[in-house]
């Protein structure tokens, strides 16, 4: 096997190495099935065992009770931008959307295809989506409130999720879930691309509260329908096998091995301010994002001039530092360190910025 490199990309991203092990060491016979799991049938107990257990697994991580379903469907997490204002919203009520960059703005988009009531209530634009908006007036009898956890083209993160009364929250967490525990009561719906930090692409996750799937309406076609997926398990057409049983060994080792959401998010933490404490101090490099709505998942950043960026990105590859590039939208660098990016990747990324300062100063 080659070297691996430290893999700072912004999704697909970095999986935990056990996790790539353990694909390997049963690729060929799946649990003595004498088939790989992209061979099973989706109807067999080998496939029913890896979903529940997804399922159950999620739900201990995020301390779910019985009034939330899990469910993966495919699409990632562009098809959810659809889905939810086609089954969330209600007549004649408005749909709230707080805009804090690119996933968000798609969001919003697809609401007004719809020609539903869409309200922006907040939104960093003016700033060049550099912060997370902190003043907003949630609309009266609002059918949802939807934002974005987590911004990785930009770098910000709310580190407070918004109030919203009565109206239920929806939230796009592609490259946040699973990365610090949070109290999920408040949620009607959250979703997640899984190719950021919970899995490889093709399937996003989606969690949603039992009552919201009284809301889907009898006309939509029925794949496009939560309730047709919480009534199959799923598994109404073929799943994405092989995502879904990743996605599992993510989870059981974040449970197992990482011991829960807790001690994840301790590390989350000491991982921002470990690269973001070294910014800081630096004349040379500028961090992107404003201090207090950085994000601990996507770390953006920008250096004396273009030439410099792309010299650095180039060096860095060289020296085994993948995916420091910055989104092509608004260029710079930008370093990932979901959870799988352990903290010896961040003390090296460190340690090679510093090199890199000192040698083109």
């Amino acid at each position: 096997m080659g070297e691996r490199i430290y893999n700072f990309n912004a999704g697909p991203a970095a999986l935990p190495l056990p996790v790539l092990e353990e694909i390997q060491a049963e690729l060929l016979d799946y649990k003595g099935s004498g088939m790989s799991i992209m061979e099973v049938s989706h109807r067999s107990k080998w496939f029913d065992d890896v979903i529940n257990e997804a399922v159950l697994r999620t739900k201990r991580l995020l301390n779910l009770g019985d009034d939330f379903d899990v469910l993966f469907i495919q699409g990632g997490a562009s098809l959810q931008f659809c889905m939810i204002p086609m089954n969330l919203g209600l007549v004649d009520r408005p749909v709230d959307y707080i805009n804090t960059g690119t996933w968000s703005t798609k969001a919003i988009k697809e609401a007004n295809i719809q020609g539903k009531d869409v309200r922006v209530i907040a939104s960093s634009e003016d700033k060049g989506f550099s912060y997370i908006p902190k003043g907003y007036q949630v609309s009266k009898n609002a059918a949802y409130v939807h934002f974005t956890s987590n911004n990785t083209i930009k770098g910000t993160q709310w580190a407070q999720f918004p109030e919203a009364g009565d109206a239920p929250l929806v939230c796009d967490m592609s490259s946040d879930i699973m990365s610090r525990p949070f109290d999920a009561k408040p949620f009607g719906l959250i979703y997640a691309g899984a190719q950021k930090n919970i899995g490889p692409s093709g399937t996003a996750m989606v969690i949603i509260r039992k009552d919201m799937l009284l809301r889907t309406p009898d006309n939509l076609p029925s794949m496009l329908k939560y309730t047709t997926f919480a009534e199959k398990n799923s598994m109404y057409n073929t799943p994405s096998c092989i995502v879904i049983y990743t996605i599992n060994l993510v989870l059981k080792w974040l449970e197992d091995t990482m011991g829960g959401l807790e001690k994840m998010g301790r590390i989350n933490q000491d991982k921002g301010a470990l690269i973001y404490d070294f910014i800081d101090q630096s004349g040379f490099y500028k961090g992107a994002a404003e201090k207090d709505s950085r994000s601990l998942m996507n770390v953006t950043f920008r250096l004396p001039s273009e030439e410099l960026e792309k010299k650095f990105v180039a060096d860095g590859l060289k020296e085994g530092f993948g995916g420091l590039k910055g989104h092509r939208s608004v260029g710079g660098c930008r370093a990932s360190i979901y959870n799988a990016t352990g903290i010896d990747a961040v003390k090296a990324l460190v340690e090679f910025m510093t090199a890199f300062e000192k040698a083109n100063s």
